[in-house]
Parts: C-alpha cells; sequence; structure tokens
C-alpha cells in the first residue's frame, strides 16, 4: 500500500513533464490510451469483484458450501460448476476455498476444483465485464461461460476418474486462526479485499501495458499472420493468457483490444487464463502440493484450450 501510494504522488508530481513527453510521442501517446482505456474500463468491475470477495469469505464460509453438494461425484461437480456462477471472486480467492472445501477428497475433492476453475470464469461480476468489453457480440459472452463450465465440469469428472489422494502432499493447519469466526466480520472484510484489490490491480496494470505494448512495438504484419492462422492464434494467445496472468474480472477488457486477432484465439485467451496461470501454478503448488499443481496445470490448459477453440468455433465461426 505504502509504495502504491508514493507511486501515485510521483506521478502526480511529474504530471506536467510526462504529459508532454507523451504528447511529443506517436507511439507513447497510442501506448497511453490504450493502457489507460483498459486500466480505466477495468477498475470499476475490479472493485466490485473484490467487495463480493470479502463479503463471501464473512458470511459464507467453505464448510457450509460443502454441506450444500450432492455426495454423488458426477452430480456434486455439475452443483459445483453451477455454483460458481452465483460466487463472485477473483480466481485467487478460489484457490484457498477450494483448498478447504477439497478436505480428504472424493465426491467434495472433484467438486471443489470444478469450484475453483467456474467460479472466477463465469460469475455475474465477469459475464457483465464481459458484455462491457464486446459490445454488441452477445455470442463472445454465452462463448466464453460455455466454454468455462465446461472445461471445469470436464476437469471435475476427470479428477474423480483418474485423481489419486497421494498427489496432495500439502494439509490444512488443524487450527486455523485466520478464519472469520476469531475475528470481527468487518476485519476480515477489509483485509480479504484489500489484498484481493492490490494483488488483482498489480496484474491489470501488468495486461493493460502488455495490450499497450502490443499495438505500439509488434508490426501489424505478424497480428495479420498470427490472426491468418487458427491454430497459431490459438496457441500465442493462451500462451499469453498463461504469462499476463491478468485477473478475470478485467482480463475482457484486455481481449478486446486486441481488434487485430480474431474473435477466436480472443476467447481462448479469456478462457485460459482464469482456469491456469503462473499464478494460479505457484498457488496451488503451496496450498494441494507440487505433485497436484505439475499434473492438474498441463491437464487444465490442455482442456481449456482445445474446449475454448472447440466452442468458438462452434459459435462463433469467422467472427472478427
Amino acid at each position: 500500500m505504502e509504495v502504491l501510494v508514493f507511486g501515485l504522488v510521483g506521478f502526480a508530481i511529474a504530471g506536467t513533464w510526462l504529459r508532454a513527453v507523451v504528447v511529443n510521442s506517436t507511439a507513447l501517446s497510442t501506448a497511453g490510451t490504450v493502457f489507460c482505456g483498459v486500466f480505466v474500463q477495468a477498475l470499476p468491475f475490479l472493485g466490485l469483484g473484490v467487495v463480493v470477495s470479502g463479503l463471501i469469505a464473512v458470511f459464507v464460509p467453505p464448510e457450509r458450501l460443502a454441506r450444500m453438494l450432492p455426495r454423488r461425484s458426477a452430480a456434486a461437480v455439475l452443483a459445483a460448476g453451477v455454483a460458481g456462477a452465483a460466487l463472485p471472486g477473483c480466481e485467487c480467492g478460489s484457490v484457498p476455498v477450494a483448498r478447504r472445501l477439497f478436505g480428504d477428497g472424493g465426491a467434495a475433492g472433484a467438486a471443489a476444483l470444478t469450484f475453483m476453475l467456474a467460479a472466477p470464469a463465469i460469475n455475474p461480476v465477469v459475464v457483465v465485464a464481459t458484455a462491457v468489453a464486446f459490445p454488441g457480440q452477445p455470442k463472445m459472452v454465452v462463448a466464453r461461460v460455455a466454454a468455462s463450465l465446461l472445461t471445469a465440469v470436464v476437469m471435475g469428472w476427470a479428477w474423480s476418474r483418474w485423481g489419486r489422494a497421494e498427489w496432495i502432499t500439502r494439509r490444512l493447519a488443524a487450527h486455523d486462526s485466520h478464519r472469520p469466526e476469531a475475528r470481527s466480520k468487518w476485519l476480515v472484510f477489509c483485509e480479504v479485499a484489500r489484498h484481493d484489490f492490490l494483488q488483482a490491480a498489480a496484474y491489470l496494470v501488468v495486461g493493460a501495458a502488455a495490450a499497450a505494448a502490443l499495438h505500439v512495438l509488434v508490426p501489424p504484419w505478424i497480428f495479420e499472420n498470427v490472426g491468418a492462422h487458427l491454430v497459431l492464434g490459438v496457441v500465442v494467445m493462451a500462451a499469453l493468457a498463461v504469462t499476463l496472468a491478468v485477473c478475470s474480472e478485467a482480463d475482457a477488457f484486455v481481449a478486446s483490444s486486441l481488434t487485430m486477432l480474431p474473435l477466436i484465439p480472443r476467447l481462448v485467451f479469456l478462457v485460459v487464463g482464469p482456469a491456469v496461470d503462473v499464478k494460479l501454478l505457484a498457488m496451488q503448488a503451496g496450498m494441494f502440493g507440487r505433485a497436484f499443481a505439475t499434473r492438474f496445470g498441463p491437464a487444465t490448459f490442455v482442456v481449456a484450450t482445445v474446449v475454448a477453440t472447440a466452442v468458438g468455433v462452434l459459435l462463433l465461426g469467422g467472427s472478427r
């Protein structure tokens, strides 16, 4: 927080000089416009998302969610996928919740992993943000929800069929002093919202900067070649989603700024990002163990990429 405050003060003081530098450079002016457009559009949805995630941490404990799940594995996976649509939150917050829901595995374990993938990808905040980022393109919203939900359900079923309990090498502490019951609800809300906002906003800045850099530094002919080949475009955008690790509440605005690419590669970016990226791999390794992360992460990447491409071909076709 201190770094953020001093940074804002520094930019405010140097505002006149920075404005002169940007105005005199066409490239910097374009980059600044793209960066501000992406960041300012995404910020309200990011703020709404962290407020909701804080409320969930206070009023919806994971144990209550676990009691609501059906006992049969297949039904529990479907229920968890649908439940993810009703519980807004960043993917960073879904990993700890999923770990507590996971327990010792079984039907609850498969449902927990489904929830972990579905909640940050198809919740109301993300759906509305996607609709705002892609105005007049409702098929893009439908395609994102369908592909993300299908990815989550497929991975949940896959875990129930092939998952192994010995891959989970990290165990939950017997007594968690950070549980909401141990402290005031207002304190828990403030800490969760502040943590999620600062973490997600940092990745949003990186994503907006990357979008601006792509507009300025990458020659147009490269995008033309990438966009002309579906497989190449899909692979590039999937790898970009893993690398940039943009928050799911803001990634739609990054994807919408890449107008030089067709919709299908951008859909892959939106589906892969909330499911697997560098920060999620690190968090999964810390919460579940490296044996789990090295298996679940790559499998999720392949499933998300294939599913998003298939759904994109069916719903979007050759749309741009």
